[in-house]
């Protein structure tokens, strides 16, 4: 009999990531949170508000298919993309399209997503890093190629 409590693996193994969720979680939130704009200079800053939030979650999904120095990039432009935000949460806060609340809010999910994406790389790091120790002492050529996804060794956690 098959165990039912088994958990079910995506096909994109970076839906499996809790900071995948967590990234797209925020940008459902500035949609549903967010006040309507009053003219197309508060629209602009909404639409780029969003397509900040939307790159947390993007850069997240495309560094997860690659080898671990390149996801470690791409969680850093994630990280830039928060601080994106941070800046976007001041100004609609400024004028009226988050109250004092949501500002809160905002920042809390920013600050949660920063911590996550920080340990995800530094556990990036150590696994690198324990690599390249084990390989020390081994000829170059039987090195595991480097050029391969790391996303199955990753702890779905983050």
């Amino acid at each position: 009999m098959e165990n039912t409590q088994e958990k079910t693996v995506s096909f994109f193994r970076f839906e499996d990531l809790r900071i995948y969720a967590k990234a797209t979680d925020y940008s459902t939130w500035i949609i549903n949170n967010i006040g309507q704009p009053s003219d197309d200079t508060q629209r602009n800053l909404v639409n780029s508000f969003c397509h900040s939030s939307y790159d947390i979650a993007l850069n997240i999904a495309e560094g997860s298919s690659r080898n671990k120095s390149q996801f470690e990039h791409y969680l850093k432009i994630s990280k830039s993309a928060i601080r994106e935000c941070i800046v976007y949460t001041a100004i609609a806060t400024n004028i009226g399209l988050l109250n004092e609340e949501r500002c809160n809010q905002s920042r809390e999910y920013l600050m949660e997503l920063t911590r996550m994406i920080g340990a995800l790389i530094i556990s990036l790091q150590r696994g690198s890093s324990r690599r390249r120790d084990e390989y020390d002492t081994e000829d170059e050529d039987t090195v595991g190629d480097d050029n391969t996804s790391d996303i199955d060794n990753i702890d779905t956690n983050f």
